[in-house]
């Protein structure tokens, strides 16, 4: 009896973690953070061993979880897929608790291009506005149009291009230029 009791103690406390972790947005990405392609994903049901794992959200913002099939992740925040999860869970587990847990943000990346001192691709864990994507690439060489650079921005299959005249930002002056990047924006310096 002892020990019946005990286990349903325990097991209360291990729900009630498992709920609070599900809340969560997951580690080092804050809330309301966008999954992205490349993203892993930390996904366990409680109860169920075999339905704990890592996974991958695939470049078309596709995941694959046993018992779900394909779910659209990307676009969503971690709580939003844990609800659609749920949902779908429902059919094979009466009240499925599901955390979601982001492991690695890899899948927000930004490119900066053109006359600064390191262009390439930037793998960045948070978000971050055009003057902190300068810095990360070693800011403008001395060739640099500092005033002439271009923000390139694909949204629904459409190009879009935002000026951004660094003179300007660096005086303190035209501060709504400087916009947070989204994952996939391109940084061009002529």
């Amino acid at each position: 009896m002892i020990n019946n009791k005990l286990t349903k103690f325990l097991g209360v406390i291990a729900l009630t973690l498992m709920l609070n972790l599900a809340q969560a947005d997951g580690a080092g990405a804050g809330p309301g953070y966008k999954l992205a392609p490349e993203d892993v994903l930390e996904i366990s049901v409680w109860k169920e061993e075999g339905l704990q794992r890592e996974v991958l959200v695939r470049p078309d913002g596709i995941l694959s979880f046993p018992l779900v099939g394909s779910l659209q992740a990307a676009g969503h925040t971690p709580e939003e897929v844990r609800a659609q999860l749920i949902e779908k869970l429902k059919k094979y587990i009466p009240d499925p608790v599901v955390t979601v847990s982001v492991k690695s943000v890899a899948g927000n990346k930004i490119y900066v291009l053109g006359k600064v001192n390191r262009p390439g691709v930037y793998n960045v864990g948070h978000y971050v506005d055009v003057m902190q994507a300068l810095a990360l690439a070693g800011g403008l060489t001395p060739f640099a149009a500092a005033n002439s650079i271009n923000i390139l921005r694909r949204t629904d299959g459409e190009q879009q291009s935002f000026g951004f005249k660094y003179g300007e930002v660096e005086d303190g002056k035209d501060l709504q230029q400087n916009i947070i990047l989204k994952s996939g924006d391109v940084v061009v310096v002529p």
